[in-house]
């Protein structure tokens, strides 16, 4: 079977730093998808919260002897606005203030919430599922409204080889384009696409990548596998290529949906 004219939506995964951006790079064009993000969704959600100019204590909307948050029409209430985009802002800000883990519950609610807008249609969704209660509310989800994952595509990249790229990445605080010292260069350490001075992440450090690292073999590799065996297909593409080229990249890509579609 050749590959496929249109795709209706596709997983990308594997661990923070194994080159996911660059293969979600080659679906969007090659196939006209969009890009969901899990970090530019939430956010995208803490900005619309933090517009609104909401100063009070969140304190009041959690139950702490039931463990969740009051009713959206509590909410709704207190804030003065009906603006769903300030309540799911709301709901994250409470636990990243914090610093707290963002539960499932809480993500399900805030995908969901994205990827209805879009239609439930024409994505790659990148950072989600990460754990298995989020891939079983992924699969109830698309049932639900007549839609598909097409196929996981999984960024394979070795541990150290993650940690040296991933300390020489930087982003641009702007317009979030991504860059890397050896492989993409930024001249002269501003972003060619706005003009901005590229940054190093916080999080770019060994100890939080190693972390990172961890976190998906325990948590998200228990959801790929289940949705594997729920008959979602997955293909294996190298994150790591001996030259790195756009021509590279692209190959790679096609050569990983041959696993699948054949050629």
């Amino acid at each position: 079977m050749p590959l496929p004219d249109t795709l209706t939506n596709v997983i990308v995964a594997g661990k923070s730093g194994a080159g996911k951006q660059p293969r979600i790079d080659v679906l969007v064009e090659h196939y006209g998808l969009e890009q969901l993000s899990t970090g530019n969704m939430f956010r995208s959600y803490l900005a619309a919260f933090d517009a609104y100019g909401y100063d009070g204590s969140l304190e009041h909307f959690w139950d702490e002897t039931k463990s969740v948050f009051v009713s959206d029409d509590e909410i709704m209430d207190a804030l003065g606005t009906k603006d769903t985009n300030v309540i799911l802002g709301l709901k994250a800000k409470y636990f990243v203030e914090r610093g707290l883990f963002v539960p499932d519950s809480i993500t399900n609610q805030l995908f969901k919430a994205a990827f209805a807008e879009r239609d439930y249609r024409g994505q790659v969704l990148d950072g989600y599922p990460r754990t298995k209660d989020q891939a079983h509310f992924l699969l109830q989800l698309v049932e639900e409204q007549d839609t598909n994952i097409d196929f996981i595509l999984w960024v394979t990249n070795a541990d150290e080889t993650i940690i040296e790229r991933t300390t020489r990445r930087r982003i641009c605080p702007e317009c979030g384009a991504v860059y890397h010292l050896d492989y993409k260069p930024p001249a002269d350490g501003t972003c060619p696409e706005c003009g901005a001075d590229v940054i190093q992440r916080s999080d770019d450090t060994e100890e939080k990548i190693r972390s990172r690292l961890q976190e998906f073999k325990s948590k998200t590799l228990p959801a790929l596998h289940f949705l594997q065996k729920q008959g979602i297909p997955i293909a294996m593409v190298p994150g790591h290529l001996e030259e790195f080229t756009e021509e590279n990249v692209r190959r790679s890509v096609m050569d990983a949906l041959e696993q699948i579609y054949g050629p």
